[in-house]
């Protein structure tokens, strides 16, 4: 911990005039000294030259945005605590923020208790954490005021919001405060000296607590975090780190335990929000689309050029809401946890050809040439979801037929890679730029050229393919020159693993 962190000091990071104004007279009047900035840039410099202890942070700025800015402080500025400014549309950003290590997070709008509390709770964690510090330089200097100093360091662990439990080498539970007790639903009586599996259920994280415990992941950085559902029905955080010795040697783990439920919640109203509406969108905009469809059918002879094409546009932008709703209600899908609706074998080299006999129409009318490569023996079935299989493969190779050119070449190739079957969508249209490449299955994430400005979508495809591939326990990957075309790679296991809602997993096959 930086002892030169002010607690009092607040850095405001946020786009909105309003926002930053109204943040620091709320803040001015509880004595904080509050700075502001209105990029992610411009709050980086101040940190160079301020010992700010908070950070209040937009996720959506222009520029330099939240997630880049949190990584450069957690990077620099480790001891800073950083609380996530998020809107309603954004409750996944805040989540992912919270595990990158994020401090806290605060939705807009907000009002000014809201505000109040969740500084004060920041600063309270500052002070103590830089308490527990001073305790720890003075037993250094001392042994002899060494029962002073562990009963100190408890009471700042007891009164800490987040729940601590601490273990030795071999997985049993030395230390659980009291905040740790309430979110596991323990008894306040239940004696501590158990494996930590008598006090957690969730095996995931018993299972990387107890290899922290014997030795593994001394480095820090390739620990995950893990999230689960509490018996209480709370959502729970977990970051986990070895507890190090003198020689580094590994003495046990203590776990962080923090309250996501109110983050989770928004996601559901979020998702429920979204499927409501999409319902309710999708039977209208169907019937309109198919009466347009009429009209230029039994019209078209009547009517003028500019008119027939007036109504095709119509009929065109209709059918692409259309599409763009069932991509909703599908990401919706992905992210609730209900990606399979039935498991069963599919054979691969079967729904491919259906899709390429399918989508080779629309291929013709570009005069572009789309073949499928299949291997001389059978691929073996993969148990899976038709309609997921469909998805993935369907959007792939639309993609490749939009964005490459009249005369173009789709080549589809599956195949087998060790213990996956591979399936390679390779097309020589238009490519896409490097800096592009990596937020590309991003939701709602579209490259615009001049080449591609006027193909329609929704910006949704590659998400949906990467949340559904993720959930088979699969890999995608892409590879592309702009100009000279782009390649998908997915890798998919011969026994896919769909991913539960409440955070299990469960083996077809």
């Amino acid at each position: 911990m930086n002892k030169n962190l002010n607690a009092n000091q607040v850095l405001i990071v946020d786009d909105e005039q309003s926002i930053r104004d109204g943040s620091e007279r709320i803040l001015g009047r509880m004595g904080c000294e509050v700075l502001t900035a209105g990029r992610g840039e411009e709050g980086l410099n101040i940190l160079k030259k301020q010992p700010v202890g908070i950070v209040l942070l937009d996720m959506k700025m222009p520029g330099m945005d939240g997630m880049e800015v949190l990584q450069e402080i957690r990077k620099h500025y480790p001891d800073i605590l950083v609380i996530v400014i998020t809107g309603y549309a954004t409750v996944e950003t805040a989540i992912e923020a919270m595990k990158r290590g994020a401090y806290d997070f605060i939705p807009k709008p907000f009002e000014p208790d809201q505000l109040r509390i969740v500084v004060n709770r920041a600063q309270e964690k500052l002070k103590l954490t830089q308490e527990a510090e001073k305790a720890k330089i003075a037993r250094r200097r001392t042994m002899l005021d060494l029962d002073t100093e562990k009963s100190r360091v408890r009471t700042i662990i007891e009164s800490l919001p987040n729940g601590v439990l601490v273990t030795n080498a071999k997985g049993q539970v030395v230390l659980m405060n009291p905040a740790c007790r309430t979110y596991l639903g323990i008894d306040p009586n239940m004696a501590l000296g158990e494996p930590v599996n008598a006090y957690i259920t969730n095996e995931e994280l018993c299972s990387l607590v107890m290899e922290i415990s014997q030795g593994r992941h001394l480095d820090f950085d390739d620990i995950p975090t893990v999230e689960f559902v509490a018996p209480n029905e709370m959502y729970l955080l977990a970051r986990a780190k070895p507890v190090l010795g003198d020689r580094r040697e590994c003495l046990g783990a203590v776990i962080n335990l923090a309250d996501v439920t109110a983050l989770r919640v928004l996601d559901r109203m979020k998702s429920e929000f979204v499927a409501k509406v999409s319902h309710e969108l999708r039977s209208p905009l169907s019937t309109i689309h198919e009466q347009l469809a009429l009209v230029i059918t039994d019209t078209i002879d009547q009517m003028s050029q500019n008119d027939v094409h007036l109504l095709s546009r119509a009929k065109e932008k209709t059918q692409g809401l259309i599409s763009m709703i069932g991509d909703l209600l599908d990401l919706t899908r992905i992210e609730s946890g209900s990606v399979s609706h039935e498991n069963k074998p599919v054979q691969l080299e079967e729904l491919l050809q259906s899709i390429i006999d399918f989508l080779n129409t629309r291929a013709k009318t570009k005069k572009q040439t789309l073949t499928l490569n299949l291997p001389d023996q059978p691929l073996p079935p993969l148990t899976s979801d038709p309609l997921a299989m469909e998805s993935i493969f369907g959007n792939l190779i639309t993609n490749a037929i939009n964005y490459t050119q009249e005369g173009g070449n789709i080549e589809v190739t599956a195949d087998l890679l060790g213990i996956h079957i591979r399936v390679i969508v390779k097309d020589n249209g238009f490519g896409i730029e490097a800096k592009h490449l990596e937020k590309i299955f991003e939701q709602f994430y579209r490259v615009k050229t001049d080449q591609t400005r006027y193909i329609t979508g929704t910006g949704l495809g590659l998400s949906i393919v990467k949340g559904l591939v993720d959930s088979m326990n699969g890999v995608i990957q892409v590879e592309s020159e702009p100009g000279r075309g782009t390649t998908f790679t997915v890798l998919l296991p011969f026994n896919t693993i769909q991913k539960t809602e409440d955070g299990g997993k469960t083996i077809s096959g």
